[in-house]
């Protein structure tokens, strides 16, 4: 089956691309974003959180006219490190896209006051639940400015997330870092911290935010719920000088959602030039939910990730 491409009307974020092919479908909003506020198997439920309050995410800035950036949900582009006000940039104008081969390219305006513009370029497998996101940021403005990309999906409520522990034989020497946020409790019984793994589970009870980030040396993080399991692939450098403590991969939840967090090395871009950011999306029909038992969390993932 090929690659289905068109335009349809979401009920709650206005005008959308709907891209597809025999086993996923994604909706990308275009009256604002871009953002993939829909990402499914054909026919089952949006794994994506939709914030159809859309309430805003942070406060005003003058330097942005007053307005305020909304959380909308989905799959967006940010900037790291996260600096206000640059990275709470009101993403409200119409977005430019057009079709490439297999695929959809998204491209937001210049922000001014930022000097700077996002692109998201997604393409799918023709046969395969697996998708292709290409996340772009130029410098448009006239001097250099350090940033890293940073993609964020946020799922859906009663989301369980699994990433791996990092496994280099260092000897003496530590292997991972852990970088912790002022509002996280280590003893929060939402998370698990194994040998092997880290879990996080989105529990609609206990509104409190909780984070974390990790120098994810594996590459992948995965995320089930709604008879669905989702992987992220991304490809971590050990050289590369990453953000918040050298993290490539953070999650955050509360009470309605949990993150999904990559995010590229820092860059010094000059004007004229862009910093990428590619990550693979692998989507499944899978109505298993990892426990805190790391031998049954290995026998569920490990036929996505070998």
């Amino acid at each position: 089956m090929s690659i289905e491409i068109s335009k349809v009307k979401h009920e709650s974020f206005g005008n959308c691309i709907r891209m597809s092919n025999s086993s996923v479908e994604l909706w990308v909003t275009i009256d604002f974003g871009p953002r993939v506020i829909h990402f499914s198997r054909i026919g089952m439920e949006n794994i994506f959180f939709e914030d159809k309050k859309m309430a805003p995410l942070g406060e005003p800035f003058d330097v942005y006219g007053g307005d305020t950036l909304k959380l909308y949900g989905g799959h967006r582009l940010w900037v790291s490190p996260e600096i206000l006000p640059r990275c709470y940039y009101p993403d409200t104008k119409p977005v430019e896209y057009k079709q490439i081969p297999g695929g959809v390219e998204f491209t937001a305006p210049v922000e001014t006051v930022n000097g700077i513009q996002k692109s998201i370029t997604i393409t799918l497998d023709e046969n395969k639940p697996a998708v292709v996101i290409d996340h772009g940021i130029k410098n448009c403005g006239q001097w250099e400015i350090e940033l890293a990309p940073w993609a964020i999906t946020v799922m859906d409520s009663e989301a369980v997330l699994v990433i791996p522990m990092p496994a280099g034989k260092t000897g003496l020497l530590p292997n991972r870092n852990l970088v912790l946020w002022h509002y996280t409790a280590m003893n929060d019984p939402r998370v698990y911290w194994g040998k092997e793994y880290i879990t996080l589970r989105q529990n609609k009870s206990m509104p409190n935010p909780f984070k974390f980030g990790i120098y994810n040396e594996a590459g992948w993080c995965g995320v089930f719920n709604k008879g669905q399991a989702f992987f992220k692939f991304f490809d971590p450098v050990a050289e590369w000088d990453y953000p918040d403590g050298g993290c490539c991969f953070e999650s955050y939840t509360n009470g309605e959602m949990l993150e999904a967090e990559t995010l590229g090395a820092l860059e010094l871009l000059l004007p004229g030039e862009w910093a990428n950011h590619i990550e693979e999306w692998e989507l499944y029909e899978d109505n298993n939910v990892p426990s805190n038992v790391e031998a049954e969390i290995s026998r569920i993932v490990d036929k996505y990730i070998n």
